[in-house]
């Protein structure tokens, strides 16, 4: 049943995102390598999204919710969080916030947030409008508050700091609608990657469906479109200093954008792709490296025969 309906959806263009992190020292030995593709241990892995701090990484499986996790430098990725625990069935957008870790649960509408050493802190549900939902990507505000995007209602998601590094109580709660978003075309995938801004005053979303840049700023909750070419497909982003990466899933490609005007316009710097660029969904920056997933999910959503039996991260210099 599940298999159907994600064919349904990316029948109408549903793509998956997820939200990057920083991670410095412990990749230094490596910088100076050229690309090189680490290995995700599992059968139906589907890495939609990547995530890494400064000792290591994460990913999640679209399929079956495993998180698995490895040291930087490493070339595999092991299973951490069994799939189906705490009713994590799928996971899109994983983030890094201090010593939580942050998983979007996609279709299902579930969030989590866990310690790094695998205790459930809480649990979220949209709230039940009746409408479709693809809990998608995260981001961590300067003042430790959560944004969340749901693909298929144009809302964006908050959870408080306060929340997010409570003691692991494993308590359910229903996600808190924050902002109202524009431009969502129905049963496509809209706002996508998200990132928050370094000043903490604003949010930067991606829109899988048209490309479009728009910045949400938090204060007033105005929503402007950047002035940026529009790169469809965007799916997973992060933000390095004023310079905005970009995973194009359909297109197999990186795009690097240059922000300036406090943010209203984007130049694009460069379009890159790799040897083996299946699906790029999910980026991260690593010190002076990029993180991309080749998620496979093409055909994963088409129920198509896999392009290769192993899933695999490309760890790319950063330029």
């Amino acid at each position: 049943m599940l298999r159907r309906t994600l064919v349904t959806l990316a029948a109408t263009g549903v793509a998956l995102a997820a939200l990057p992190a920083t991670a410095m020292a412990a990749t230094a030995r490596h910088h100076k390598q050229g690309p090189y593709t680490i290995t995700v241990d599992g059968q139906n892995a589907f890495p939609e999204s990547i995530a890494a701090d400064t000792h290591d990484m994460y990913t999640g499986s679209i399929d079956d919710g495993t998180v698995y996790r490895g040291r930087l430098g490493t070339k595999t990725l092991e299973p951490f969080l069994p799939a189906g625990t705490d009713g994590r069935t799928q996971v899109t957008g994983i983030k890094i916030a201090g010593d939580r870790l942050l998983v979007a649960g996609a279709f299902t509408g579930r969030f989590f947030v866990y310690t790094k050493t695998g205790k459930l802190v809480a649990s979220y549900t949209v709230p039940d409008t009746g409408e479709k939902t693809l809990v998608n990507d995260e981001a961590v505000a300067p003042n430790g508050d959560v944004y969340i995007t749901d693909s298929l209602r144009a809302v964006v998601y908050r959870v408080p700091a306060a929340e997010v590094h409570a003691r692991a109580t494993g308590i359910h709660r229903a996600l808190q609608v924050a902002y109202h978003l524009p431009d969502y075309v129905a049963g496509t995938s809209n706002g996508n990657g998200i990132v928050a801004t370094p000043d903490g005053k604003s949010l930067i979303i991606g829109y899988w469906y048209s490309g479009a840049l728009y910045r949400l700023t938090l204060a007033t909750g105005e929503v402007r479109k950047i002035d940026a070419p529009p790169l469809a497909s965007a799916d997973g982003m992060v933000l390095h200093g004023d310079t905005l990466y970009i995973a194009r899933s359909v297109n197999n490609d990186v795009a690097t954008l240059r922000l300036s005007q406090h943010d209203s316009r984007g130049t694009l710097v460069s379009e890159r792709t790799y040897p083996g660029a299946d699906t790029t969904t999910g980026i991260a920056v690593a010190g002076d490296r990029l993180l991309v997933t080749n998620s496979q999910m093409d055909t994963y959503l088409y129920g198509a025969p896999l392009t290769s039996p192993v899933f695999t991260v490309e760890n790319l210099p950063l330029r």
